[in-house]
C-alpha cells in the first residue's frame, strides 16, 4: 500500500535557532499521537544534522531542499547527496518549482540528481506542475507528462522509491488552490502516466503529494480524494499550530 505523507517545505527561512525550535515543537506536538501520514520536514541545508540529532525521526523524517547533480570534486558552494545522507535527514525535494523558475533546472540537471539521491539511500520528492497560462491553455496534462519522463529511464524498482509532488505553480503563495476536484483529476492522471509506463500495481503504490497551498481549511477535502496521498506543504509549515491540523486531516 502506498504511503501517506504531509511534507514541510521550509525554503529559506529560519535562522539554525529558528529551525531547531519549529522542529522540537512539532515533534513535542506528536508524542502520544497515532498518525495516519508518515511526517517529514525540509529545513534548509545548515539544520539538517542539528534537526536530525534533536528529533524522533522515527516519527519525523527529514529532508534537504535541494542536492548536487554531481557526485563530488570542485563544485564550490554545492551539497552532494552523500553529504545530506550523512546528516541523518532520509529525502531531498528535487525539481521544485522555484528551482525550475529562478535556476532554471532542466532534465538534464535532474536526472543526475535523483540517480545520485537513490544512489545515497534517499528519496527523492520529485516535484511537477503547471504555470498558470499552462493552465489556462488546457496544457496541464501535457506539462506534467513531460516533467514525468525525467523519471521514466529508471527501472520500475527505482521508480518505487520516488514520491511525486503535484504543484500546481499558480497555486503557491497566491492564497489560490486549485480545488479538491482539480487536484483529483490530475492527480489521477499522473497515476495513468505512471500505469502506462511501469504497469497498475506501480502506480497504485506510487504515492501522490498535492503542493499547492494546503492548508487547515482545505486539507481535509484534498486528502478525502482517492489519488491525493498528502501535502507538500509551504508557508504552513513554519507554524506548529498551522502544520499540525494539516497532518491530523488523515
Amino acid at each position: 500500500m502506498r504511503k501517506n505523507i504531509i511534507a514541510g517545505n521550509w525554503k529559506m527561512n529560519t535562522s539554525l535557532s529558528e529551525g531547531l525550535s519549529l522542529a522540537k515543537g512539532l515533534n513535542e506536538a506528536l508524542k502520544g499521537k497515532t498518525l495516519k501520514c508518515d511526517v517529514v520536514i525540509g529545513a534548509p541545508f545548515t539544520h539538517l544534522a542539528s534537526i536530525a540529532a534533536s528529533i524522533d525521526t522515527n516519527k519525523i523524517g527529514v529532508a534537504a531542499q535541494n542536492c548536487a547533480n554531481k557526485a563530488q570534486g570542485a563544485f564550490t558552494g554545492e551539497v552532494s547527496a552523500a553529504m545530506i545522507a550523512s546528516t541523518g535527514a532520509r529525502y531531498v525535494i528535487l525539481g521544485h518549482s522555484e528551482r525550475r523558475q529562478l535556476y532554471h533546472e532542466t532534465s538534464e540537471t535532474l536526472k543526475p540528481k535523483v540517480r545520485l539521491a537513490l544512489e545515497n539511500g534517499l528519496t527523492p520528492i520529485f516535484c511537477i506542475g503547471e504555470v498558470l497560462s499552462e493552465r489556462e491553455n488546457g496544457m496541464h496534462f501535457q506539462v506534467v507528462d513531460k516533467q514525468m519522463e525525467d523519471l521514466f529511464d529508471l527501472s520500475s524498482e527505482d521508480f518505487g522509491k520516488i514520491v511525486i509532488a503535484y504543484e500546481p505553480v499558480w497555486a503557491i503563495g497566491t492564497g489560490k488552490t486549485a480545488t479538491a476536484e482539480q487536484a483529483q483529476e490530475i492527480h489521477a492522471h499522473i497515476r495513468r502516466v505512471i500505469a502506462h509506463k511501469y504497469g497498475p500495481e506501480r502506480a497504485n503504490d506510487c504515492t501522490i503529494l498535492y503542493g499547492g497551498s494546503m492548508n487547515a481549511e482545505n486539507a481535509k477535502d484534498l486528502v478525502a480524494k482517492p489519488d491525493v496521498d498528502g501535502g507538500l506543504i509551504g508557508g504552513a509549515s513554519l507554524s506548529v499550530e498551522k502544520f499540525l491540523p494539516i497532518i491530523e486531516a488523515f
